[in-house]
């Protein structure tokens, strides 16, 4: 499955994906504001395993990403998935980026376009995203996309709770 936005190549990772996605996603700086930290290595060969088998169940979710330009080159990680926060299912808005392409808009244009996926061609009604309060770039790309915060869920006791965001297709 393959997508493209203006600027950007949204595709279905694969199992020679992971040496990227680990880059990614164990770097210090695109985990500033997790809780968990930078990802462990065992910790992302689970969940890299599970984004294929998300694939596998439901014919969409976490795309890798590259700019039109340099195709060859995955730069994030990004799009829609079944999430469960806590003990409700919802649609999920996610995405991380490597430090390089920061600023840019990426983020932006990717949400945007799960966004319109999730409504035109997944028919779905809601989508979801959460993200922490300090995390002041993401929030700004969520209400660029009018999404509205919505709630808190309190997944980390002691620490501030996760803002939750939504967007309905109305």
């Amino acid at each position: 499955m393959l997508r493209k936005s203006e600027r950007l190549i949204f595709e279905k990772p694969t199992l020679k994906d992971f040496e990227r996605y680990y880059e990614i996603h164990s770097d210090p700086e695109t985990n500033l504001y997790n809780p968990y930290g930078p990802m462990k290595f065992d910790r992302a060969k689970v969940l890299f395993q599970e984004i294929l088998d998300h694939w596998e169940e439901h014919e969409f979710g976490i795309w890798k990403i590259m700019e039109n330009s340099n195709p060859h080159n995955i730069i994030g990680f990004g799009g829609l998935s079944i999430k469960t926060y806590v003990s409700n299912v919802r649609l999920n808005l996610g995405y991380r980026f490597d430090t390089n392409v920061w600023g840019k808009g990426y983020a932006t244009e990717l949400a945007k376009d799960a966004i319109q996926y999730g409504f035109n061609d997944l028919g779905k009604d809601e989508i979801y995203a959460i993200v922490r309060p300090k995390n002041k770039p993401s929030i700004k790309v969520l209400e660029k996309c009018n999404m509205n915060h919505i709630g808190y869920l309190d997944d980390f006791p002691g620490l501030e709770h996760t803002l939750i965001y939504k967007i309905s297709n109305n």
